[in-house]
């Protein structure tokens, strides 16, 4: 494809986004912060899964294999090439410092080679910013960024100012559902395997506990509820050998109840703080924002208080690249370029 003249890409209002913080390589161009042209994800669940999680060494190679093929492919299916784009922007924190490595590495080379301007994008705020993406929003509102690695409330005033307002204390949601899925048997991820089993569960089965923290506080915790799960299933020998998943009884009820133990505890949260803070939007993103039960409950809750959440497209909701690019534009408005010495940072 022709290079356009330096003046019309600096007009295109084309940005590519890279995103390498974990187990998925992405790319992906999107105009305008919003218009997305293009979003190529390179999933390693099938390396990962004998593991039952993420094995950083297998997950950063893998980036290093697929890296330069994903973003040829967004920009083939962009209709564009790299002299077409504005800027590039790159997930630069927090995630697993090899994979960060790969996809600010490429981004740093293709921005020097091209002239492009180069934006370090922070991957928990790209998730909050997701759902401005397909729906039109009002700030400020509030963002429950719920995934893997991450559980956390934010105060968002602008797609690029955001004020955390609360996070976990110890475990993060998804992580919870990957290690309760292994308790019970089930594949990885754990999120999806959990939610299909407890279709067919009673969610009041198990009396699991709910964290509530002391004094109107904001926070998350789910180390306590593994805990719960895991004596349900082992008695009080928490060290027994785990059972065969066959021989589990009420598998689907033990499922269903720690899922809605779970969503309880986000949607009380979630409601605490958006009344707390006076805002009547509530954004749910990241992975965990996939859960259908979530999805029910927080909509149905929200709405009796006169509050709307809102939810991006289950396949913006997991790690991709299409946030990184959208809120990369905005950064790129504000004038908050990064140099060609941007590192990455795990935490």
């Amino acid at each position: 494809m022709a290079s356009r003249s330096a003046e019309s890409a600096a007009c295109s209002g084309l940005v590519l986004g890279i995103e390498s913080s974990c187990d998925e390589t992405a790319a992906a161009v999107v105009r305008r912060g919003r218009e997305i042209l293009s979003s190529v994800v390179h999933s390693q669940i099938a390396e990962h899964a004998p593991f039952r999680g993420v094995v950083p060494e297998l997950a950063g190679r893998s980036h290093l294999r697929e890296m330069l093929p994903v973003v040829d492919e967004a920009l083939v299916r962009a209709g564009t090439s790299l002299d077409g784009l504005e800027a590039i922007a790159v997930t630069y924190r927090p995630g697993l410092i090899g994979s960060l490595l790969v996809g600010v590495s490429t981004a740093k080379a293709l921005a020097f080679v091209r002239g492009l301007p180069l934006v370090g994008v922070h991957h928990i705020e790209a998730h909050a910013y997701a759902a401005s993406m397909e729906h039109e929003l009002e700030y400020p509102l509030l963002a429950l960024v719920v995934s893997g690695g991450h559980t956390a409330l934010y105060r968002m005033s602008s797609p690029i100012e955001l004020e955390m307002r609360a996070e976990t204390r110890d475990d993060a949601a998804g992580e919870a559902f990957d290690k309760v899925a292994s308790m019970l048997g089930l594949g990885y991820p754990g999120g999806p395997a959990i939610s299909a089993l407890a279709r067919t569960g009673d969610g009041r089965a198990f009396a699991f506990p709910r964290y509530r923290p002391r004094g109107g506080e904001l926070g998350f915790s789910f180390s306590g509820l593994k805990t719960a799960v895991l004596y349900a299933l082992r008695g009080q020998d928490a060290g027994a050998p785990p059972p065969e998943p066959e021989q589990i009884p009420r598998r689907a009820d033990l499922a269903a109840s720690f899922q809605e133990a779970v969503v309880d505890v986000l949607v009380a949260q979630s409601l605490a703080a958006a009344r707390a803070e006076g805002l009547a939007t509530i954004a749910v993103t990241g992975g965990v924002a996939c859960n259908a039960r979530l999805r029910e409950r927080m909509t149905a809750a929200a709405a009796e208080l006169g509050l709307r959440a809102v939810f991006p497209s289950p396949s913006y909701c997991t790690d991709n690249a299409a946030m990184i690019a959208g809120q990369g534009w905005h950064l790129l408005r504000a004038g908050r370029l990064a140099s060609l010495d941007l590192d990455a940072v795990a935490r």
